[in-house]
């Protein structure tokens, strides 16, 4: 029988694991979401990442949910930035971001 330790440690990964599968369902679902219920399952993910979870653990989460690694981002933007986000994802928003803009002010004239 695994020690109680061991046990709790299983149940905080498992839970992170499968708050984050639900966020990343809800996210890409394109339909329309109660926000009460959306709030809620984002409160108890920023729980569940705030929680002991081994380091491997927390990383394979952020690497398989994108919209866990941005909530973990968000909880951590005071500290570290958008250290979360690759590089290439940085420049490819700030592209996109430039673009719009320029479309936008191309519509205007």
């Amino acid at each position: 029988m695994p020690s109680p330790d061991l046990e709790s440690l299983r149940t905080s990964v498992h839970t992170a694991f499968s708050l984050a599968h639900l966020l990343e369902r809800i996210e890409r679902s394109g339909g329309a979401v109660d926000a009460h219920s959306y709030r809620h399952v984002v409160a108890r993910l920023q729980d569940a990442l705030s929680g002991p979870l081994p380091e491997s653990a927390l990383a394979a989460v952020l690497r398989s949910y994108p919209s866990a690694a941005e909530v973990f981002e968000n909880m951590n933007y005071a500290h570290a930035g958008l250290s979360c986000a690759s590089l290439e994802c940085k420049v490819a928003s700030e592209v996109q971001a430039a673009q719009a803009l320029r479309r936008a002010a191309q519509r205007r004239a």
